[in-house]
Formats: C-alpha cells, structure tokens, sequence
C-alpha cells in the first residue's frame, strides 16, 4: 500500500474509494457501487468544485493574495470552500439561507469561515443568498465570487478528476451512472468524461420533490410540485454547469423512498447516507431493477455495474433525515415501507415515468 504525504488539506482532495452496495447487489442482480466522497477533507463531494473553483481562479488572476472568498451555498461547498481557503491562504465568506442543516453551520464555522444567513426566498427575489454573495462580491473590489453555479470551473473539477477516477476503478466497465443534481457540476463534468470513453453509458438523473429539472427534461418547463427536504439538491433553472451534462434518462423519487433505502442500507451494510446520498441510491436501485427487467436472462458475466455518489457525510444530515421528530412534521416515518415494497413498485412504475432524455 502507498500512502500520499500532503503538503496542505487542499491536496487531500479527491481519489476517494468506491464501495460496493452488497445487500442492494444482492436483491437486483447488479453491481451497485457508492463513490465515497465523505472521505474528502470537508466530507462532501463539494470539495473537488471549491478547489478546482479556487485554483482556476488563481490561474486566470481573478484570486489574488489578500482577497476573501464569498459564495452562497447550501452548506457543503462552503465547507470546502473554507477548507480549501484556509490552507491556501485566503479568508471566507459564505451566505447561506437559515433553515439548513444545523451540523452544516457549525462546520462552517468550525473550519473559520464566516457565516452571513439570510432568509430563504425564490431565486427572483433580489434577497436570495446567491445575489446576495453576488452583491457583496460586487461592492468590495477585494472580494472574490465563487459562483459555483456558472463558473464552469466547477463541472471540470468532475471531468478532470471524478470521472476518470471512476473509469480507472471500474476498469471501464461501467454500465450506468446515476447522480441527484444541484448546481449540476457532478453530473456534468462526470457524465460527459465517462461518456467519452463510453458512449453507451447510461446517465440517469435523480429529481426529488419540489425541483423542476424532471419536467424541465420531460415537457421544457421548470415546473415542480411538492417538496423535499433534501438539501441543495434540485434547480428551478438552467445554469451553464448543467448545459454540458450528457443525461440519457431522468426520474423523480419521493422523500419515503429516500428514507427507506437510507435505512435499509444503513442496517444492512452499515453505510450511513446523507439526503442526497440516499436519494441517489434510491436511483440506482431504480436503475437497477429496470435495466434487469429488459434483460431477465443475465448471467454473471452480463451483470450491470452501476455508480452513484455518497456526497457527504451522512452525519450531517442527523438533524433532519435522522430525526424522528422533524420526520413525524413532514408526514414520513421510519420504516413505514419495507424494501420489498419499494422494489415492487419500481418494477411497477410505468416506462411513462422515466423520462427517456436522449431520445427527446
């Protein structure tokens, strides 16, 4: 085994493990592997993006020695943010909207960054937190936007390093893809470098309640119904990010889903996943029963290989996901529907309901 020496945090980013889902393996008859991005500093996949954000910024002299980084976030990228900030020598800002998750605040400001919350509001709204960093960005020349939701810096991130890092795990044989999306950079940048190498990979993209890229794929509207309480995942919007992922099939999952699996993993692999962890393997299990059902006489050697992404820690969603007591105001309970269920009525769930993106 070789062991890295790092000279700062901001070089432990990246090269996490892949982990095999073994229990959801077992019951679809497909490989199903977790990308393990909590290994990353700030523990989330948000890492890869404020580095290559920073770094690309740097290059181009956008970045100077002496100016402070400011962004508007969800949580996670401000966590990398500061992560990666702090060890190259520029202080933080993050503007986040209240009502996150309580372990999200602290971390960031445990890693020294400092934390404006504002009041969650529409995208329309001059006060939502992406303007607002936007603003204060703006009004101080010594100020640097991240703008992680423009800044194409952070869909490379993902084609220069995640995606090559999976067809190097995978050996290439990686049959089908499956990622939540939220500023897009994930998803594109890995979707489009694997299917360079693979044009026949399967890119499936995972909606939740309340976000508007399911329809937007479906009909060519932004329009949602319902709600999620996953965080920092879903836009009502295209941004530059998101025009270059290469998406072959799109769904929309339920929170019960996400919860379900989420525990159904947890007790049986010990795996503990985030919101949007969980709503991703709720993905790919969906991907899994369907791609089987078109070939009920596989054998071992044909077995599908999937790949999704654990974004975060799964501890950061402890205040939300794994609270009885939020779970009870949202109408969910635990263990409310057993795996089986949930595997019935994905098998269930009409070809009308997976939005078929590449033949759109």
């Amino acid at each position: 085994m070789t062991l890295s020496v790092a000279n700062n945090m901001a070089e432990l980013v990246g090269n996490t493990d892949l982990v095999k889902i073994n229990s959801l393996s077992t019951l679809t008859g497909c490989d199903i592997y977790l990308k393990c991005e909590f290994q990353n500093p700030g523990g989330s996949i948000k890492d890869r993006a404020a580095l290559q954000l920073v770094k690309d910024a740097e290059q181009r002299g956008d970045l100077k020695p002496g100016m402070t980084i400011v962004e508007g976030t969800a949580g996670n990228t401000g966590i990398g943010l500061a992560i990666v900030g702090k060890a190259l020598g520029y202080d933080v800002l993050t503007v986040m909207p209240s009502g996150q998750a309580i372990e999200k605040e602290r971390m960031i400001a445990l890693h020294g960054a400092k934390l404006k919350l504002v009041a969650p509001c529409p995208f329309a709204n001059p006060n939502h937190f992406y303007h607002t960093a936007q603003r204060i960005a703006a009004d101080n020349p010594n100020y640097w936007w991240a703008n992680q939701f423009e800044n194409e810096s952070n869909m490379r991130a993902h084609y220069l390093q995640t995606g090559p890092e999976i067809w190097q795990q995978t050996q290439g044989n990686i049959d089908i893809l499956v990622s939540v999306c939220g500023t897009g950079g994930t998803i594109a940048g890995t979707s489009k470098y694997l299917k360079e190498q693979k044009p026949e990979l399967d890119v499936w993209l995972v909606d939740p309640d309340g976000s508007g890229i399911y329809n937007y794929l479906k009909e060519g509207e932004y329009k949602a119904q319902g709600s999620s309480f996953t965080e920092g995942i879903g836009i009502m919007r295209t941004v530059k990010n998101f025009e270059h992922a290469c998406i072959d099939k799109a769904v929309n999952l339920s929170d019960q889903d996400l919860l379900t699996i989420s525990r159904y993993v947890r007790d049986n692999d010990g795996i503990v996943l985030g919101s949007s962890s969980a709503l991703n393997v709720a993905g790919a299990l969906l991907a899994a029963i369907k791609s089987t059902a078109s070939q009920p006489n596989q054998t071992t050697s044909s077995r599908k290989t999937i790949v999704t992404f654990a974004c975060d820690l799964g501890e950061r969603s402890y205040s939300k996901l794994y609270n009885a007591t939020f779970l009870a105001d949202q109408g969910l309970q635990e263990y409310n529907e057993s795996i089986e269920a949930v595997i019935s009525r994905y098998q269930q769930l009409p070809e009308t309901a997976i939005v078929n993106v590449s033949e759109g």
